[in-house]
C-alpha cells in the first residue's frame, strides 16, 4: 500500500479534518488523527457505509488498537487480537491517541502483587480470613514489621467486615501484638472499617512499584562503584563500603520470577554519589542471572526523594497501600 510507513512523521496539522464531498452523504469528522499517530494506540469512531443505525441514521462503530499506517486515504489498525483493519479515512468520524496498555505486571491484581511481599518473610505465621491473611513474626523478634504484624485485607473474607475485623483483634491480641491491617487506599474494605471506627495509623502509607527488571538494567546501564554482593538462598545484600556499617546498602528477595527490593540506604554524608544506583544495578544483575522478570519495591509516599528516584528508572506505581487500627477498646471476638 502506497502512503507512510511505520515510524515515518511527515509535518502535518495536530488536527485533521476529514472530509468528504457533501454530494457522499457522509458526516464528516474532526478528529486528532493523522500519520503522526503511526505505532500510537488510538481509538477510532468511523462509519460503516451501507449500514443503517438503531434510530434509522448512519450506523458507526468504534475500534481500539495500534496504527500501522495512514495515507492514500486509508488508516490500518492493528487491534488487540484479530487481524488489521483497514478504514477509509472520510469513513473517520472522531479519533485520538489514548495511553499505551498497561503492562502484564501492572494488571496483575492488588492481592495477587502484595502477596508476593511475603517472601521477605518466609517463616511468618500465615492464617487466612476468607480472602484475607492474617500474618505475625515469630518470637523472638527484635524488630517488628508492619507489613509481617498486620493483616493484609484485600479482597472478601468470606464474612461480614465488622466480623472479620473482630477476629482480626483477637488474633493480634492472643500473640501480644497489636491489632493492625493492611489495606488499598480508596477501597471498599477502607470505606467499611471507617465506618466501623477504625482509622488510619497516620504513618507508613506507602506505593508498591512494579517495573520490567530489563528496562530498569538498561536505564542504569554500567556503573563505575565496586560492589560487594553476597547471596545465598534466594536472598542478595549488595554493600558499598567495607565494615559492618557500609556507605549503601541494599537487599533483594527472589520468588520465582520476581525481585523484591527493599532495605536500600545511603550513608547522608555520601549521597548524590551514584552509591544508590551502584547497589541496586548489582542486584538486579543477580536476579536476572536468577531468572528475575520483575522487580517491586514499596516506597513511602511521604518520602518525595524516595518518590522521584524510583520514578527515574521506570518503577511504576500499581497501589497505595495504609495501614489502619481499630478505636480503642475495641471488643474482641
Amino acid at each position: 500500500m502506497k502512503g507512510f510507513r511505520v515510524g515515518e512523521q511527515p509535518s502535518i496539522p495536530t488536527v485533521s479534518d476529514a472530509r468528504r464531498p457533501p454530494e457522499d452523504g457522509h458526516p464528516s469528522g474532526r478528529h486528532l488523527l493523522g500519520p503522526h499517530v503511526i505505532g500510537q494506540r488510538i481509538v477510532v469512531r468511523r462509519l460503516l457505509p451501507g449500514q443503517t443505525g438503531p434510530t434509522g441514521g448512519p450506523a458507526f462503530t468504534d475500534l481500539l488498537g495500534t496504527c500501522l499506517a495512514w495515507g492514500d486515504g486509508r488508516c490500518v489498525v492493528q487491534p488487540e487480537s484479530g487481524e488489521p483493519v483497514t478504514i477509509a479515512i472520510g469513513d473517520i468520524v472522531s479519533g485520538k491517541p489514548v495511553p499505551p496498555r498497561p503492562s502484564t505486571r501492572l494488571r496483575v491484581s492488588t492481592r495477587d502483587a502484595e502477596a508476593r511481599t511475603g517472601a521477605l518473610w518466609p517463616d511468618l505465621e500465615r492464617i487466612p480470613l476468607g480472602e484475607w491473611q492474617l500474618r505475625c513474626q515469630p518470637d523472638p523478634v527484635t524488630t517488628l514489621r508492619k507489613r509481617a504484624n498486620s493483616c493484609l485485607a484485600v479482597g472478601d473474607p468470606g464474612r461480614p467486615v465488622a466480623e472479620a475485623a473482630q477476629e482480626v483483634v483477637a488474633f493480634y491480641a492472643a500473640r501480644g501484638r497489636d491489632p493492625l491491617v493492611q489495606l488499598e487506599a480508596g477501597s471498599a474494605v477502607e470505606d467499611e472499617l471507617r465506618a466501623l471506627g477504625w482509622h488510619d495509623l497516620g504513618y507508613g502509607e506507602s506505593e508498591l512499584r512494579l517495573a520490567a527488571v530489563s528496562r530498569v538494567r538498561r536505564t542504569l546501564g554500567r556503573q563505575g562503584q565496586a560492589v560487594e554482593l553476597t547471596a545465598a538462598d534466594g536472598r542478595a545484600v549488595a554493600s558499598v563500603g567495607t565494615g559492618c556499617d557500609p556507605l549503601a546498602e541494599a537487599q533483594a528477595r527472589l520468588d520465582g520470577d520476581w525481585l523484591g527490593i527493599y532495605g536500600l540506604t545511603v550513608d547522608p554524608g555520601h549521597r548524590r554519589r551514584g552509591l544508590a544506583s551502584a547497589v541496586l544495578a548489582e542486584l538486579l544483575d543477580w536476579g536476572a542471572e536468577q531468572g528475575a522478570l520483575t522487580a517491586w519495591l514499596h516506597v513511602e509516599t511521604a518520602n518525595p526523594g524516595g518518590l522521584a528516584f524510583w520514578d527515574a528508572l521506570g518503577f511504576a506505581p500499581h497501589h497505595t497501600c495504609r495501614y489502619y487500627v481499630p478505636p480503642a477498646g475495641a471488643a474482641l471476638a
